[in-house]
């Protein structure tokens, strides 16, 4: 667990991971290379550089890496798979349920395996989201709004067969729905990423929280007048986090308006590992503070309590989560020794 600057040892939740492979031999097409070649070019221009990784590192990286980097060296105590598959760019597909449920295995309590849909699959679509959830007991998935399929760049959550998937999940009792809606990725469409049509379906499942991941980036405004109305609308942090090395005053300016129209109980930390890793965010977002004047137009409080909320309780809270039990359930396990052993 980490400790704050006060002393106070906290729990923490890292909402947004993936174990990716983008290596050579995965690639379909060159919009494979192109795509996370766009992920690596974020990752350098904001990441510290003591934290670049080697760009053959990045393409593909070990369960183990994954593991030393969130848990060991990133301060995280669980951590939420959101996978995305990307089938058109990669053979085998970017990320894998298989092997994400095979590493929750291997490391009881740690993770949360979400899995994914596209409503373009249609019928045959909705019987493996339904054989997906009996296999994974899934609690959430993860969705691309811009990935291509055949001929089609992108979908809307308020397309009909959309709406389709999501009654499904209502009807399973996926009730967690982390969508992608932030900047755009080479060769991806920056309009099929528009945060508008969540307005529509947050209205229509009141049973469902969408978790709007990177917050509509760069359409915050757009973002925050659909959450204040719709109480079920969450933001992710993912793709925001790096900022606060990077623009720290623009990435004050938008936790400032986070706490101004929503409220510190629907924002959620998640570090997008592998583009970042967790240990430095987590890190200087526990030492950060917001700018006197900007604290003082939004009234927003961030403190300790505030915090602590955003790095694990609001994840917690949709997921089901008991925190003070779930500490009992990690402890002495596997990365708990290890974390010991790194400490004598």
């Amino acid at each position: 667990m980490y400790r704050l600057p006060s002393g106070e040892e906290i729990f923490v939740i890292d909402a947004h991971i993936a174990l990716w492979d983008a290596s050579k031999e995965n690639q379909r097409n060159v919009h494979g290379e192109q795509f996370i070649n766009c992920f690596y070019d974020y990752h350098t221009s904001l990441s510290p550089k003591e934290y670049w990784w080697p760009k053959d590192d990045f393409l593909k990286y070990s369960k183990e890496r994954l593991v030393k980097d969130v848990f060991i060296k990133g301060h995280a105590d669980m951590a939420f798979f959101q996978p995305v598959f990307l089938n058109e760019f990669y053979k085998n597909g970017f990320g894998n349920l298989e092997a994400n449920a095979q590493l929750a295995k291997e490391y009881p309590n740690r993770f949360i395996c979400n899995g994914t849909f596209d409503p373009r699959h249609g019928s045959r679509g909705l019987e493996v989201l339904e054989a997906m959830k009996e296999k994974y007991d899934l609690q959430g998935v993860k969705l691309y709004t811009a990935d291509w399929y055949g001929d089609s760049k992108g979908y809307k959550l308020s397309d009909p067969w959309a709406v389709r998937y999501l009654e499904k999940c209502e009807e399973l009792g996926i009730k967690n729905i982390h969508i992608h809606k932030g900047p755009t990725i080479t060769p991806l469409n920056r309009d099929a990423f528009d945060v508008a049509d969540v307005d529509d379906v947050a209205t229509t499942f009141q049973g469902l929280n969408f978790i709007v991941e990177h917050l509509g980036l760069p359409r915050l405004e757009d973002f925050c007048w659909i959450a204040t109305q719709e109480k079920n609308v969450y933001g992710g942090l993912s793709v925001v986090m790096p900022f606060i090395h990077a623009r720290p005053r623009y990435f004050a300016e938008i936790m400032g308006e986070l706490l101004f129209w929503l409220d510190e109980d629907r924002i959620l930390f998640g570090s997008d590992y592998a583009i970042w890793e967790p240990g430095w965010l987590i890190e200087k977002f526990a030492e950060f503070e917001l700018p006197e004047d900007i604290a003082k137009e939004t009234g927003a409080v961030f403190d300790d309590k505030v915090k602590k909320k955003i790095l694990a309780e609001n994840a917690a809270r949709l997921y089901g989560i008991d925190i003070k039990s779930q500490k009992e359930k990690i402890k002495n396990d596997k990365i708990d020794r290890q974390l010991n052993m790194s400490k004598v």
